[in-house]
């Protein structure tokens, strides 16, 4: 390679954010046949059976979080130079390199996720072998990275400026102490105000033709900083003029979760895809993200699991995929049920019995309190800086969805209904 090619740079074009623009050595990274496994992995698994436009990946939103953590990144040392050099020790070529460093990360963050995303997810192994605690895809993420893109990252010529590993990479994206200085740039990749969930949001929002994930993200870009007191050390935060931009993301989220994420077919088409993985998958779970088995890990992808459920595979899940044949919802909770409609929830599955297919729980939480809270600031050392939960009545008091939907087969669907039915007749006539 030519001292001009390793200068080259490379525009796509994304639906969200225009161009992105990758350096030769970025542009290399993504050419790796482990990172082109993201354009068969899609974003939203099967969400295209109910919002149709939902047949993005994980390829262009991993480039969406590069570019939007990107922008973050400058706003903050635009507007927060002073304190960085002060407080964290930086100088120009020091800012320079981590930015080059986060850049990476978050263009490799999403690297080790399974067939259709997170459904894969309940098929990760456990940590000893039987229980406890599953991997994460971000694990296999970090292992991918040490393992595969070494060469990638460690021998460009770009490198000779940085000296960058791919442990380096894995350690930010796993947060390990060993990534030292960096680890204060970490929040940008995981954390309530990441280029992961500002992208995902604008990204899945678009392409399943809904409004529910739009908020101001130009304002919190531009209003991204450090705020310049903090105990406890610097933190990266929002000023005083975005924290309503911040609370319209978190906002966002919850509308997307409830109406996009959480919808009715869409959980179910979860389940039937989870229980036709248990079928494809050898002994019903991924290999674990070491040596050789991380290898034979990264040959799943969505068409090799599509390939198999069009030669009839997967079992009954499988061909209730292949033929969109899901459970249908008898009956579900509110949001947020109380202890009387738990107690009720009860009495529907006695009511149900063996017309009862699947119970799916719908949960989440919408806010962290505590160290992970939001920080709002001014831009002096007298400002006091306070927790978005504070400050935002609707974000302070945003309770955690606990939903509970009952599902029966197609087949049996109007006589569950009617089963339900006359339960709830039967009690309103006793009031």
């Amino acid at each position: 390679m030519t001292a001009t090619d390793a200068h080259r740079t490379y525009e796509i074009r994304c639906p969200v954010h225009g161009f992105v623009t990758l350096n030769d050595w970025e542009w290399q990274i993504i050419s790796q046949p482990a990172y082109q496994r993201l354009r068969r992995i899609r974003q939203l698994a099967w969400t295209d059976y109910v919002f149709p436009g939902a047949m993005h990946t994980r390829f262009e939103h991993s480039l969406g979080v590069m570019h939007m953590a990107t922008m973050l990144y400058d706003g903050i040392v635009e507007r927060s130079r002073e304190i960085l050099q002060s407080e964290l020790g930086y100088n120009d070529d020091g800012l320079k390199r981590h930015k080059a460093l986060v850049r990476l990360t978050a263009l490799l963050h999403d690297i080790g996720h399974g067939p259709f995303s997170h459904a894969a997810d309940e098929l990760f192994p456990f940590r000893n072998g039987k229980d406890g605690d599953r991997y994460r895809h971000e694990e296999y993420s970090a292992a991918i990275v040490r393992r595969h893109f070494n060469d990638a990252i460690s021998n460009h010529p770009l490198n000779t400026n940085y000296g960058f590993s791919a442990e380096d990479v894995a350690n930010l994206l796993e947060g390990r102490p060993e990534a030292g200085k960096a680890l204060f740039w970490r929040e940008l990749i995981d954390s309530q105000l990441d280029a992961d969930r500002m992208d995902y949001l604008l990204r899945d929002s678009l392409h399943c033709g809904v409004s529910y994930g739009r908020y101001d993200w130009q304002r919190l870009a531009h209003t991204v900083a450090v705020p310049q007191t903090q105990e406890g050390g610097p933190r990266i935060g929002v000023t005083e003029g975005g924290w309503h931009a911040a609370e319209g993301l978190i906002v966002a989220r919850y509308f997307m979760f409830t109406q996009v994420y959480f919808h009715k077919t869409r959980v179910i088409y979860d389940h039937h895809l989870q229980g036709a993985l248990a079928e494809l998958v050898p002994g019903s779970q991924f290999p674990v993200p070491m040596g050789k088995d991380l290898d034979k890990y990264l040959q799943w992808d969505d068409w090799r699991v599509l390939g198999l459920l069009q030669h009839g595979k997967g079992g009954d899940d499988g061909r209730r995929l292949a033929k969109r044949n899901h459970l249908r919802e008898v009956i579900h909770t509110s949001e947020t049920p109380s202890s009387s409609e738990l107690e009720l929830l009860g009495k529907w599955r006695e009511v149900l019995g063996d017309l009862l297919a699947a119970e799916m729980a719908a949960e989440k939480s919408w806010y962290k309190v505590g160290p992970a809270d939001i920080q709002i600031h001014g831009g002096t050392p007298r400002t006091k800086v306070e927790p978005l939960s504070k400050l935002s009545s609707v974000v302070g008091n945003m309770k955690p969805i606990r939903q509970v939907r009952l599902y029966s087969r197609p087949e049996h669907s109007v006589d569950a209904v009617k089963r339900i039915a006359n339960y709830e007749g039967r009690i309103h006539a006793k009031n």
